[in-house]
C-alpha cells in the first residue's frame, strides 16, 4: 500500500477537515497528502510529499530503528524486525532455530519468575529485563515463521 493511501484511508475515518484543525493545517495540504506525489514519471499526479515519505527518507538515511521504534511505541506497540533466513541445512537450521526460541521462552520465564520470587512485585528495572527478554523471543519466533513462509524446512 502506498503512503498517500494510508493517509487517504485514514483521513476518511475522521474526515481531512478534521485531521487539519487537529494539525493545524490546510485542508488543501491534507488533500494534497492524500495524493499521489508528483514525479517526473507521471507530471499528471497532484499531491505533495507527506509525512510518511518523509519520515520514511530520514529511516533510511540514517537506517536507525529507533526512529521505527518510537513511532510504534507512540501507537502502543512494538517493532519486530523481519529476520534475514538463510539456506542451509534445513534439519540443523530448524532444530537451532527451535532450540533458541525455547531457551528464549525459558530466559523470558526465569526472568519473570527472578523479579516475583525477591518481594512479589514486578518493578520497574525488571519490567526493563523482561521486555528485553520478550523482544529477544519475539525476534527468534519471528526468524522461524519467515524460514516456514520461505519453505526453508520444505524438502
Amino acid at each position: 500500500m502506498n503512503s498517500w493511501d494510508v493517509l487517504r484511508e485514514a483521513a476518511d475515518k475522521v474526515g481531512v477537515k478534521a485531521v487539519a484543525a487537529r494539525l493545524n493545517l490546510s485542508t488543501a495540504l491534507v488533500y494534497k497528502w492524500c495524493q499521489e506525489p508528483k514525479t517526473e514519471d507521471d507530471p499528471d499526479a497532484s499531491g505533495a510529499r507527506n509525512p510518511l515519505d518523509r519520515l520514511l527518507a530520514f529511516y533510511q538515511a540514517t537506517q536507525d530503528p529507533r526512529i521505527v521504534n518510537w513511532m510504534c511505541n507512540q501507537a502502543d506497540g512494538f517493532f519486530t524486525l523481519n529476520p534475514e533466513v538463510t539456506p542451509g541445512m534445513r534439519e540443523e537450521q530448524l532444530l537451532t532455530t527451535t532450540q533458541r526460541m525455547v531457551q528464549d521462552f525459558g530466559t523470558l520465564l526465569t526472568d519473570i519468575s527472578a523479579s516475583i520470587e525477591d518481594d512479589g512485585e514486578i518493578e520497574p528495572r525488571e519490567a526493563v529485563q523482561i521486555r528485553q527478554s520478550w523482544e529477544k523471543l519475539k525476534a527468534q519466533a519471528e526468524c522461524f515463521v519467515v524460514a516456514c513462509e520461505r519453505g526453508m524446512y520444505q524438502k
